[in-house]
Order: C-alpha cells, then structure tokens, then sequence
C-alpha cells in the first residue's frame, strides 16, 4: 500500500458493538452485571481455597490460580468497554493498546495453561493414585505454575513487540471492543506476513500443546474409569472431572475458532461475540460452573458460611 503524506496512528477508536446509541445503555448494564458477578464468583472461589485447609491440595490450588488469573484477565477488556459504552470518543492510546495487548495474551494463554495442568492433576489422581502425593507435590505445582508465567510472558511479548513495528498509516479505527491480534493485523497497511505466520504457527502450536495435554490426559481417564468395577467408583471419577471438562469447552471451543485460521476468515461480528465468550463468559461462568458440580467446594463454602454465622451470633 502506497503510505504517502499519511501518518502512522498515535491512537485507536474501538468501536466496539455496532448497536444504535440507544442501545449502549442496556449493554452497559449487560456488562457491568457480568463483571461483577466475575469478580466477585472468582473472588469467593480463591479465597475460600485459600481459607479452607480441606482444600489445600494441588487440584484447588490450580483453581484457585485460575480464579485470580480470571479476575485480571477480564479487567484487562472489560473496563474499557464499560468506558466506551458511555463515551463517545472511545479512544485508547497505541501505547495503551499495545499493553492491553500484552496482557490479554499474556493472561488468556496462562489461562489455558492452567487448565491444562489442573488435567494433568486430574490423570494422576486417577490412573495413577499412589504416585499422586509424590508426582503432585506442592513444590512441583509452584514450579509448574511459575514456568507457565514465564512461558506466556515471553510469549506474549513477541507478539507485542510485532504488533508495535507495524504501520498504520492513520487507520485507527479498530472493529473490536479491544486490541486483539486479529484486527490490528487486518487494520495495517504494512507487511503483516510475519505476523500472520506467528499468529498460524507460534500461536496455534502453543493453543494446540495445551488442547493436546488436556486430550491426552482425559483420554487415559476414560480408559482408566472404563476399567473400574464399581458404578460408584466410576460415577465419582466422572463427576471430579466433569466441572473441568465443562470449563474447558467454553474456553477453548471460541478460542481455537478464533486463532487457529486464516485471516481471510476474519467476521467481524462472529469474531466480536466469539470474543465476549472466552473474555466474559467463560470466567464469569467458572465459580458457578465450580461451586454447583463440585461437592468439596460446596462444602466447603457451607463451612465458611456457617462460622461466619457463629462468630456474628458471639
């Protein structure tokens, strides 16, 4: 493209949803709501965890990670939007949107990892359950946990970095209620083959390795209970794993769609509702997905609710 006397953005529009005016309003509640309940769901989930002795073990200590992670990850797009719905300038800085950038992919990505690793956590409970104690310990989790921050760090910052050398020659009208890698690469006006061969490749590679290590562990899972004796022992086995499973397709069934094909696929409304699903969606419905289908977490919210209880009636 022929860059001319243009000049290169110093600012991004997101425009967000293109709903008439009269609309923002409702949308703005519709989102508030949502935060919200993220906020305050992951909240209760982390630190009832961290409260709970009974659930100090490696499987809640991921949980809990996810929660945290959860919480930043949808304050990383959604107060933004909140903004927006009730501006009319809707403006954010190519500095801001290069960070909101590196944080989004930053955190959506150990979000993933996490719930790759609270698999693994899963297969070794169940097809290998004397080993757990020492193959689970709590060392290896932080370490686990710490190498995946590294990783997605890292990764993350790669795809920033490219993003930021690419020109725009005064386009800044970004089609998405944040700064995602899909349209700012379609927006440029320079050469975007290396990101885009980043995005099919670096990108897909990693979302992959987290889908396969999730594919792989469930797997043996199911061989694992399909050779149990007991209806009882293969039940419970099922309903330890089923929250995950359940948290694990609203994540990655948007995700992989989203990252995992050519730009020329790009929509912009499809592409805007897949992201309100994996962004919002997704952690808001984790706690509850969590605290309905898992026994030890509504137990042990009951105990927290019931000492609560006694300490105001002391």
């Amino acid at each position: 493209m022929e860059r001319g006397n243009q000049s290169t953005a110093t600012e991004f529009l997101l425009l967000g949803f293109s709903d008439p005016p009269e609309h923002q309003p409702f949308l703005f509640v519709l989102f508030l709501v949502m935060y919200l309940l993220t906020i305050v769901g992951n909240l209760m989930i982390f630190c009832i965890v961290r409260i709970d002795p009974q659930l100090h073990t490696p499987m809640y200590f991921f949980l809990s990670s996810l929660a945290l992670v959860d919480i930043v990850f949808t304050s990383a797009t959604v107060p933004k939007l909140l903004i927006n719905l009730l501006s009319e300038s809707k403006r954010i800085s190519f500095v801001g949107c290069i960070m909101q950038l590196y944080v989004f992919v930053a955190l959506g990505n150990l979000d993933s990892l996490i719930l790759a690793m609270m698999a693994y956590d899963r297969y070794v409970a169940i097809c290998r359950p004397l080993h757990y104690s020492v193959m689970m310990r709590k060392t290896l989790c932080v370490q686990l946990l710490f190498g995946a921050g590294v990783i997605v760090a890292l990764h993350s910052l790669l795809h920033s970095i490219m993003t930021a050398r690419l020109s725009f020659c005064g386009a800044n009208k970004v089609h998405h209620f944040f700064c995602d890698l899909p349209p700012l690469i379609k927006l440029s006006c320079s050469d975007t083959s290396l990101n885009v061969l980043l995005l099919l490749t670096e990108t897909s590679v990693l979302l992959l390795f987290h889908f396969l290590c999730i594919l792989f562990s469930y797997v043996r899972i199911v061989i694992a209970i399909l050779k149990m004796r007991s209806p009882d022992g293969r039940y419970k086995a099922f309903s330890t794993c089923s929250s995950h499973l359940t948290v694990v397709a609203l994540q990655y069934g948007p995700l992989l769609f989203t990252y995992i094909r050519p730009s020329s696929a790009y929509s912009l409304n499809r592409d805007i509702i897949l992201s309100v699903m994996y962004t919002v969606v997704a952690p808001m419905l984790n706690p509850f997905v969590y605290t309905v289908r898992n026994k030890e977490v509504k137990g042990a919210l009951k105990r927290a609710v019931n000492k609560n209880i006694c300490l105001c009636k002391n």
